[in-house]
């Protein structure tokens, strides 16, 4: 994030929309205030506990964990799934839309009308198994209750709700657009307050930003897609129309029109995907998945992702700054952060979109292209000892079907770095591929959540993992987490990043260390099997995160120093520690946010759907096993 000039938006309303405004309007008078923060009723701290020891076994959906397999003869208003289990085994396989477990098609939504008059009974909640036995509350250290106050002093109100967190609030610093609610920023804090039972904020938010989704965005006579969702928004009171005395809040989104480079901002729809799942999953309010606009807002986001285009890969080509990584950095083309985060969005959204005649093709659209994307990614991104040796012997120039060398990748490429860097034991996804390119930097974003989202194989998390204790002093050292390693120095900065004075070598995107990734790393550990490490990472970081105030990143090779344009009290720096808190000791809830490895979708292939004898499949081909 950076500063951003005059914010000139060229908003307008689609014809649907009953008020011609240019934000959205206070849905309630000024006067009404309620309580911040409430409660929520049905989802205490053991209450999720016990809804979390339930976890599904592998391979199962966790769906089991909330409600029963159903019956045949179950009744008909239990909630039904759309993933895929049933095995592939003809060439039909994608003609047909798969059902988790078992069960049957969703029942259509039905709206009702209440009469005049008529009080409807409230439906009845199902209760929620209480622990067998209350295990005890750990007291909060004095480092997690002023987080508590950080993150609760960062949240903005809209018509007396909440509805976010600031990006930083910093009273020393000029706000620029640190003081506007980003999505991606926001998922930490969504998570923490998941967490301690608090999600009225979450919802809001939730909704609010699909709100904004409707709105035309026009950059230069130039309107992008429409399901693109905002980089982030922010609460101005305006004049209301006809008065100079009466004022009224309104949301002001911004989808890139007023930051640096004038960047679409790719991830937030996917993260928007990723923690509306997170939301039903912790709450149990799936009906909030099922309402109309919600279902189709997530198909307007996937229908601007799996949109037709000239590239021949199932990966997502973008452009430079699209992502966390929202400045210069050499990661245009298919930078592997959005690829994870694009993977775990599509399984995410097979899970909620409900199952009807209307939804079949975007069904079978999501299941090829999961199935490629995994394919790609295992087999072309990732490295170890290995592999690199299989590169450092390619041939190139090869004109054939069966070449193996797909991309033309001249051995050449492969740094001097990373030669004496890659480890025995250990690999890791690499940042980029495309035509006559590997960026072998390694990203940690991408790496971590192509473990939370099974992109990567067991094997290959597993490496990941070990390369990242191999390694601890380079991607950790004094202040957890590198956001890439390594830097771009030298000529390779001034070329690459167009000497950016921001993005100097070990500062900010360019290897400098962010704390905010602690949850991420946090989720990957537990999800293997190995927390040990990312309690190591958070007593590296309580160290110091206090004493230095809270701040956004750090610099120098091994993180010594605070970022020097780094704001202070940063949000999620804050809620980022916070959530890894409550997941290590809450080891059980990791498994509600990750998703487990989907072994029918390798089964399949959209190669079976054509007999032609020119078509060759590229998974019995390669020689990698990387699908185990």
């Amino acid at each position: 994030m950076g500063a951003t000039g005059p914010m000139v938006l060229s908003a307008t309303v689609r014809p649907c929309c009953r008020l011609l405004h240019l934000f959205p309007k206070c849905p309630c008078s000024p006067a009404f205030s309620p309580s911040v923060f409430p409660k929520c009723p049905h989802h205490c701290l053991a209450d999720l506990r016990a809804l979390a020891s339930c976890r599904h076994r592998r391979f199962s959906p966790f769906r089991a964990a909330v409600a029963p397999a159903p019956s045949p003869d179950a009744a008909p208003s239990l909630r039904r799934l759309s993933t895929s289990v049933d095995p592939v085994s003809s060439d039909k396989a994608f003609e047909r839309i798969y059902i988790q477990g078992g069960l049957a098609a969703v029942k259509p939504l039905v709206i009702e009308r209440k009469q005049e008059g008529e009080v409807k009974e409230p439906a009845p909640v199902a209760p929620v198994a209480a622990p067998t036995e209350a295990a005890p509350v750990r007291e909060e250290s004095e480092l997690e209750k002023e987080a508590w106050r950080l993150l609760k002093r960062a949240v903005v109100n809209y018509c007396g709700n909440p509805v976010g967190t600031v990006a930083a609030d910093d009273p020393g610093a000029q706000p620029l657009n640190y003081d506007q609610v980003f999505i991606r920023d926001f998922v930490p804090s969504a998570l923490a307050f998941l967490l301690k039972g608090e999600s009225e904020i979450v919802k809001n938010f939730l909704l609010h930003t699909l709100q904004l989704q409707s709105w035309e965005k026009t950059v230069d006579c130039y309107s992008p897609g429409q399901g693109l969702m905002p980089a982030s928004f922010k609460v101005r009171t305006m004049p209301m129309d006809g008065s100079n005395e009466a004022y009224e809040e309104v949301l002001d989104p911004d989808f890139g029109e007023s930051a640096i480079g004038r960047v679409a901002p790719v991830d937030s729809g996917l993260w928007w995907i990723i923690l509306l799942r997170a939301y039903g999953k912790i709450t149990g309010d799936y009906a909030l998945q099922e309402r109309v606009d919600v279902q189709t807002g997530i198909r307007l986001i996937l229908n601007l992702c799996l949109s037709d285009g000239f590239d021949m890969f199932p990966s997502l080509l973008v452009t430079d700054g699209s992502c966390m990584i929202d400045r210069r950095m050499g990661i245009h083309g298919h930078p592997l952060e959005i690829q994870a985060l694009f993977y775990s969005a599509l399984r995410c959204s097979r899970e909620m979109i409900t199952v009807n005649d209307g939804s079949k093709n975007l069904l079978r659209a999501i299941n090829n292209r999961l199935s490629a994307l995994s394919f790609h990614i295992r087999e072309y991104y990732w490295v170890d000892m290995n592999k690199i040796n299989e590169i450092y012997r390619y041939k190139t120039e090869e004109y054939s079907q069966d070449a193996t060398n797909k991309f033309n990748i001249y051995p050449e490429q492969i740094p001097s770095w990373l030669v004496n860097w890659i480890p025995e034991k250990g690999g890791y996804l690499i940042g980029n591929v495309q035509p006559a390119h590997m960026d072998f930097r390694f990203f940690s974003l991408g790496n971590l959540w192509a473990i939370v989202s099974s992109l990567s194989t067991p094997r290959q998390a597993e490496g990941i993992l070990n390369l990242i204790e191999d390694k601890w002093d380079d991607l950790l050292g004094n202040m957890p987490l590198k956001i890439c390693y390594p830097a771009l120095e030298f000529e390779e900065w001034r070329i690459i990043t167009g000497s950016d004075p921001k993005n100097t070598p070990w500062s900010y995107h360019n290897g400098g260390s962010w704390p905010t990734l602690l949850w991420q790393f946090t989720l990957a550990c537990i999800k293997m099997g190995r927390p040990e490490l990312a309690r190591k990472a958070v007593a590296v970081a309580e160290k110091r995160l206090s004493n230095d105030k809270w701040p956004e990143y750090y610099d120098t090779r091994t993180g010594r120093f605070i970022g020097k344009q780094a704001r202070l009290y940063q949000t999620w720096t804050v809620s980022g520690y916070l959530t890894s808190k409550m997941l290590l000791e809450n080891p059980e809830m990791a498994s509600i946010l990750t998703c487990e490895e989907d072994l029918e979708l390798l089964e399949g292939c959209a190669c079976s759907l054509t007999k032609s004898a020119r078509t060759k499949c590229s998974r019995f081909a390669a020689k990698s096993q990387v699908l185990l």
